[in-house]
């Protein structure tokens, strides 16, 4: 799941770098580090949520 997650976050990040995506607080290419920053709290809360089950 988080390798999902991550891939899907990229692409996410990649398609904001060409052409801004206009969601709120997304509005310039230089925002895509809110997607990073975004996919490592993603992904840790799979890898918490992974480890108590």
């Amino acid at each position: 799941m988080t390798k999902f997650l991550a891939l899907v976050i990229i692409g996410f990040m990649v398609i904001q770098l060409i052409k801004p995506l206009g969601w709120p607080g997304l509005k310039r290419r230089a925002d895509f580090w809110k997607l990073a920053l975004l996919a490592m709290a993603a992904i840790s809360l799979a890898a918490v949520l992974g480890h108590l089950t």
